[in-house]
């Protein structure tokens, strides 16, 4: 697979649910200028938590053979992969993407499985035609 660049956003929009205590806490440390906003304090939360359980991301990554950061297929690879008879088992923390010009058909033939801890872009089609294979 050829590592091409690709306009993605680089974040994904979540929602999440705090009691008003927490966000009291939250909006008081904003206000004595710890964090510039709401945001920033929860990027860096999350952030902490990551860097304390390193090893074990660390470890788990390496046991479980996933590709780290970004990873995108093209029409092109699938082909590639396809006209080699192979199948790919795609795992990927971070994101994956597939390109809009890739057919269901074309997916389904090359792609026995998929895991991706993190975010998915592809057309509707390709992610309905794989349901059946994320894990």
């Amino acid at each position: 697979m050829q590592d091409q660049r690709v306009k993605v956003a680089d974040s994904e929009k979540i929602t999440i649910n705090l009691g008003y205590v927490d966000l009291g806490h939250i909006d008081l440390l904003v206000q004595e200028g710890f964090y510039s906003n709401r945001t920033d304090f929860i990027r860096t939360a999350i952030r902490n938590q990551i860097d304390r359980h390193g090893d074990a991301v660390r470890q788990a990554v390496t046991r479980k053979s996933v590709d780290l950061g970004l990873r995108h297929y093209s029409r092109a690879d699938l082909e590639a992969v396809q006209a080699a008879g192979e199948r790919l088992d795609i795992r990927v923390l971070g994101l994956a993407s597939i390109a809009q010009d890739v057919t269901p058909d074309l997916a389904r033939a090359t792609i026995v499985s998929i895991t991706v801890l993190g975010a998915l872009h592809a057309s509707a089609a390709v992610k309905a035609a794989l349901a059946d294979r994320m894990r």
